[in-house]
Parts: structure tokens; sequence; C-alpha cells
């Protein structure tokens, strides 16, 4: 556990150095759970996006996407559920005056009997060495029985009283339990009141004339209102999704683990509209089709697993997630919903405007289901880096960082390194950049030793370099170095845009 919570650090402290991510107002000591994307993870995020557009869009005859607006009419949030029921427990420590999530502190403390019944296993792997049964331990030793019996009334205690909505319920489990403040060390606790998510704001500039509206908390309900739009202008026809890229907003009560959980995050929806009935078959599908996307990247099948929800929301007949293994553990990465026709029939209902499809091949008039896909960019990002930072002990004994971030989305493709800041080299490097800057993000490198610049190049994860020396005034050719292999190759000029395209394509990833 430990060396996961290092590799986290090891992560978002590689990521300030090398200008990926920032936290946001840092000369002004930051703001929890803001982050601002430097130069290099402002680029790495276009291409995480650019990879989903075209996978959604371009790669699919009948999906579109759209950019709606983040401001809403605030009816919008009372069809979709949001302005009564997106809510999180909350709880106050009167000592630390410490805001927490109550249902958080229930699962930090379940975690720390899991921990528990974790240093038994290992007590008794220690003691039976090879003859060592871990499943058979599990189910016979007493101090694991009795710690998974706790957890199991402890999961069944929080979910009636959630499901309930039983507040006071859920105040006497946290007594119950006696749970401390983490900072104070006091169980002075207030009651367990719920607290809506989303940021609320005024629309106009007099008291008075001004209404509230929200800032909103997910991408999908622009999607929703706009269906009718994109469906008449579009001439589409069922089955059809519309794909957005766009931020949100939620003020989460305890925003942690850096990029993963944010106030201020970025969503990649599409929202496949499909004749009623047809919903599971296209559940289905696209539960395929996104794990498929995933998998191109080559970041390691085995840090992704299908979690399918046996509790669902008020609205789905079917959820999945795809669950990626973060440095925290495996957490959701992407949810594939089964909406039914919730979102439009509420809309319908509150704006009095049909949302309808008329279907010609049954000759018949419908509100359609939605099947949805949905991927947290920040999150995305965050897979990224944890799979590509990797610490390398090379044969010489000497050791480098490097991103082994998948050539397509990594933020240059090339660097070019003249091996002097003499000789007509310089010139002969920018030569190269000139003809290379069209198709791939080239940077230019002339500081500190080859070896030093490979290394720097490495760290930010960039998949190829050239270097241009003195025999490249001769006959043209340059010595090109894999980053992943650190091979090094002497090739001419004039195949180095097909060899880098090979590596770095988007198509590769598209076909795969």
């Amino acid at each position: 556990m430990e060396k996961k919570e290092d590799k986290l650090k090891d992560i978002i402290s590689h990521a300030k150095e090398y200008g990926f991510v920032f936290p946001s107002s840092e000369i002004y000591d930051g703001l929890a759970a803001i982050y601002d994307y430097g130069q290099l993870g402002s680029e790495l995020k276009n291409n995480i996006k650019t990879y989903w557009w075209k996978a959604m869009t371009q790669m699919h005859e009948n999906i579109v996407g759209i950019d709606a607006a983040i401001f809403m009419h605030p009816d919008t949030w009372k069809a979709s559920g949001h302005v009564d029921a997106f809510n999180d427990p909350l709880i106050d420590n009167k000592d630390s005056k410490k805001r927490y999530r109550a249902d958080v502190l229930v699962e930090d403390h379940i975690e720390k009997i899991r921990q528990k019944i974790e240093k038994e296993v290992a007590k008794g792997q220690k003691r039976f060495g090879d003859d060592f049964d871990e499943v058979q331990f599990k189910a016979t030793n007493p101090n694991v029985l009795r710690n998974v019996a706790k957890i199991e009334e402890i999961e069944n205690r929080m979910r009636e009283s959630l499901e309930k909505e039983d507040l006071v319920a859920f105040k006497q489990l946290i007594d119950d339990l006696e749970i401390a403040c983490p900072v104070s060390g006091s169980k002075n606790w207030t009651e367990v009141r719920q607290f809506n998510l989303m940021f609320a704001t005024e629309l106009g500039s007099v008291a008075g004339d001004s209404s509230k509206i929200y800032l909103r908390p997910e991408t999908a309900q622009g999607i929703f209102v706009n269906f009718l739009n994109v469906q008449k202008t579009g001439r589409m026809k069922i089955p059809f999704g519309i794909a957005q890229i766009g931020k949100a907003f939620r003020n989460e009560i305890v925003a942690r683990q850096f990029i993963f959980r944010m106030r201020e995050f970025e969503q990649m929806e599409m929202q496949f509209f499909v004749r009623p009935g047809e919903e599971m078959k296209w559940y289905e599908y696209w539960k395929e089709q996104r794990t498929k996307w995933h998998l191109a990247l080559g970041l390691g099948e085995k840090n992704y697993r299908h979690h399918d929800h046996i509790k669902l929301a008020h609205y789905a007949n079917a959820a999945s997630d795809i669950e990626f293994n973060f440095p925290m553990g495996f957490k959701e990465l992407e949810g594939i919903h089964s909406r039914t026709d919730f979102d439009l029939k509420q809309h319908e209902e509150l704006s009095g405007k049909k949302l309808r499809y008329f279907d010609p091949e049954i000759n018949e008039n419908y509100i359609p289901y939605v099947v949805e896909t949905s991927v947290g960019l920040d999150r995305m990002f965050l897979s990224v880096l944890s799979a590509s930072y990797h610490e390398e002990k090379l044969s010489d004994g000497s050791e480098r960082v490097v991103m082994n971030i998948p050539p397509a989305l990594a933020p240059y493709k090339v660097a070019v390194m003249p091996l002097t800041k003499k000789d007509g080299l310089p010139e002969k490097a920018r030569e190269i950049i000139d003809t290379l800057k069209f198709d791939f993000n080239c940077q230019y490198d002339e500081k500190d030793s080859i070896g030093k610049r490979y290394r720097r190049q490495d760290a930010i994860g960039t998949p190829y370099s050239v270097t241009v020396d003195h025999q490249t005034l001769e006959d043209n050719t340059v010595t090109i170095r894999d980053r992943d292999t650190m091979e090094q190759e002497r090739v001419n000029i004039d195949v180095l845009h097909r060899i880098i395209d090979e590596k770095v394509s988007l198509r590769k990833l598209l076909t795969a």
C-alpha cells in the first residue's frame, strides 16, 4: 500500500517538475482540488481528446459531436433530478472545525479493518511458508472471519441508512464505530446532513432581476436538451449518437487523490439513442467498443477490469464501470450506462415540448432509450501518467526516469538536437524541424551533453530523438534514438518523416 502511495507522490512531483500539472493559483498557496495543466499537460490532454473524438465521431457515420454551454436553464437540473437528489452526506467535527463526507469516514474505517485482515494473512504466510493456502486461511482463521463479519455488518448498516435517507441512523453508525476526526482525534460530531454538490450562481447583474442558475455538474444534459435539434438538422436516423467533451463542476466535500477527483473537471461523453427494447444489445456493444479503445493504448490489460453495478441509479437498467489500476488501487475510469428513456421523458414533462422520434421503419413515434459512455478526461490523463511513469536501472548501472506515453499521445513526437552549438549544426537541426513541424510537434534542444538531453526527453515521454552531427553535413544522415528501447540507428533525413509517422500516427490506435 505504502509503495503505491509513494508512486502517486512521485507522479505528482514529476508532473509538476516537467510542466504536466501545476497546483492552481500556487503563488497564493493554491486552491484545494483545483489544478492547472502546464505546457506538456495541455498537449497530452489535447491528444487524448483527439483520440477519443476521432474514435467516436470520425470512425462512426452515425455519431456527431456538439459543444453545449456550461450554463443551462435551471429547470434542466430539476428535470434531471440534480436539484433534489444530487447530494452527499456531510458531517463536521466540532473541535477541529473540519468537514467530512460521512460515507468516506465509514469507508476509511472499513479500510482499517481490511488492513487488519491483510496483516493476519501476512502473518500466516510467514508462519506456513510455501504450504500457505490463502483461500483456506481466510475461510477458517477466526480473526479474519470476525473482521469480515464486522465489515459486512457496517456495510449493510451504511447501505440501509443511505437508501432510506435515514441520516440519524448514519450518525448513530459513526458514533457506534467510535470514529474519530483524523485531525483533532475528537469524536465530537455534528448531525449528518445532506449537501448538494452543485455550484450555484446568479444570472444577471441586477439583484432582483437575477435568477439562480448552476454550473453544470455533468455534460450529458446539454446533449439531451439538444436531442431534437441535432436529430432534425443532421437528419439522423436511430440508432445514432451525440458526443461532447466539456467541463463540469462538483462541489466535492472531500476532493483528493490529485487530479482523480476535482471540483472542476472535464468529461468525454457520448449518448447513443436507440429503439426501446434494443438498449441491452447496444449496451453490450459499447462495453466492448470502449474496452477495445482503452486496450489499444497498450497500458497493460491487467490494469483494467469491469465492475457491473448491483445497485443501479434511479434512471438506469444496467450499468458497468471500466476500472483502472491507479496508484490508489482500482478505481472508476469510465462508466457505460443504459439510461432508459428517463432523461428525455423528464425533459419532455417539465418543458412541455415533445422529444420524440418518428421511426419510419416501424411507423411509430417514441421516446428513444439511451446508452451512455462517459469517461473522465482528467482520470484518463492520470491513467496514462500512472502506467507510463517508470524508474529504470540500466545495464551500465545508471538510472533513468522514462515516461512510456503511448506515442500517439506524447506531447512532443520528436526532439531534434545538434551535437554542438557551432559548425552549422544548429542551422541544419532547425532545417529538419522545418520539414517535420507541419505534421509532428517537435522540440529543439541544444543545452547540456547529449546524454543529459536524452534523459530529459525520456522524462517527458518524447518517442524519438534525432541527433545532428558533423557527418550529417557530409551525407545527409542523422542518428535517431527510440525512447523505449534506447536503440540508435543511422538513417537518411529523407526517411525521418516516414519512421516517425509509423510510430506516432493515431491511425495505429484507431485501427487496433
